[in-house]
C-alpha cells in the first residue's frame, strides 16, 4: 500500500486494513472463524499472522486474539524485557535450531513470559527471546554491548513447549525483507511522479512485476536461478532473445545454444507449459 510520507510504521489502522485485504483474498473456508468474537471451533484452517515490531501494538495484538489468529510478532527490547533478561537463569537458555533439525551455532532461546511485565497485553501472549553472538558490523544497543550478546524478541499466542521451533518459525519472517529488496529492484526504489494517484498505480505495477518474477522462480527454476536477484534474472533470463515456432502440433522455443543458461531456460519453458497445460 502506498501511504503518505508522514505515515507511522506502527499505525494500527493500516495494519488492520492490510490484514483485512489479506483475509478477503483467501478462500472462504480459510477465513472461516476469523471474525472478531467468532467461536474458535469454527476455525478449520488456522492462519498465522507474522510481523516485525511495528505490529506489536496492544490494539492489534488484542484483535488478533479475539479473531482466533495465531500470531508471531517482533517485540521491542523494552525496559521490562531487559529486566527479564537480567533475571533469566543461565541454565534456562536452550539451543536455537535450523531448518532440518540442525543446531544454530552461537544462538540460544528462552521464554520470558513468567518474569516479564506484560500489563495490558492479552493473557495468552508469550514472550520469547533469542540471543546470539553478534556478527561483525551488527548494530548493537548499549545493553547488547554490555552483555556481549545481540538480543531479539517476539511475542506469540501459539501453545507448545518447543520454543526453539516457535523461534525458528518466527525467523522465517526475514524473507519479507528479501522480497522488499527485490521489489525495490523492480521499480519501488523511487516514485517517479508528482501525483499520489499516479505513484499508487506505479506501486501496483511494480508489485505485480515482483510477484510475477517470484512466481516464475518458484515454478520454473532450481538452484541459483531460483534464488537470484532481479538484476541477475534480467541478464540471464529476461534479456535473452528467443523465438517460438510451431512445427506440426508442437510449440518449439529456439535459443542461442551458446548461451550459458540455455538448458535452464529450456527446462523453465517446459515447466511453464506443464503449469498451464
Amino acid at each position: 500500500m502506498l501511504r503518505p510520507g508522514n505515515a507511522a510504521p506502527g499505525n494500527t489502522d493500516d495494519h488492520f486494513e492490510l490484514l483485512e485485504q489479506v483475509v478477503r483474498s483467501v478462500p472462504p473456508e480459510y477465513a472461516l472463524g476469523h471474525e472478531e468474537d467468532d467461536d474458535p471451533a469454527l476455525v478449520v484452517h488456522p492462519i498465522l499472522v507474522r510481523a516485525d515490531s511495528a505490529g506489536a501494538s496492544h490494539r492489534f495484538v488484542q484483535s488478533l486474539s479475539i479473531a482466533n489468529f495465531d500470531y508471531s510478532i517482533g517485540f521491542p527490547i523494552s525496559g521490562s524485557v531487559r529486566d527479564a533478561l537480567l533475571l533469566a537463569q543461565e541454565e534456562d537458555w536452550l539451543r536455537a535450531t535450523e531448518l532440518g533439525g540442525g543446531i544454530r551455532d552461537g544462538a540460544e532461546v528462552i521464554e520470558l513470559t513468567e518474569i516479564c511485565e506484560l500489563k495490558g497485553w492479552p493473557t495468552d501472549m508469550r514472550v520469547i527471546s533469542r540471543r546470539e553472538r553478534p556478527h561483525p558490523g551488527a548494530q548493537l544497543s548499549l545493553f547488547d554491548t554490555h552483555a556481549g550478546w545481540r538480543y531479539t524478541c517476539f511475542i506469540t499466542n501459539t501453545e507448545g513447549d518447543d520454543i526453539a521451533a516457535l523461534e525458528l518459525r518466527h525467523r522465517g519472517h526475514a524473507r519479507v525483507e528479501d522480497r522488499v529488496r527485490c521489489w525495490k529492484a523492480c521499480g519501488l526504489a523511487n516514485l517517479p511522479f508528482d501525483g499520489f494517484c499516479a505513484n499508487e498505480a506505479w506501486v501496483a505495477v511494480s508489485v505485480i512485476a515482483g510477484a510475477l518474477l517470484a512466481w516464475s522462480q518458484m515454478t520454473c527454476f532450481d538452484g541459483a536461478l531460483a534464488k537470484a536477484e532481479p538484476k541477475t534474472m534480467r541478464y540471464r533470463v529476461l534479456h535473452v532473445a528467443a523465438l517460438l515456432v510451431h512445427r506440426g502440433r508442437d510449440l518449439i522455443m529456439r535459443l542461442d545454444e551458446t548461451w550459458p543458461w540455455a538448458s535452464e531456460l529450456a527446462t523453465a519453458f517446459t515447466r511453464l507449459r506443464a503449469a498451464f497445460p
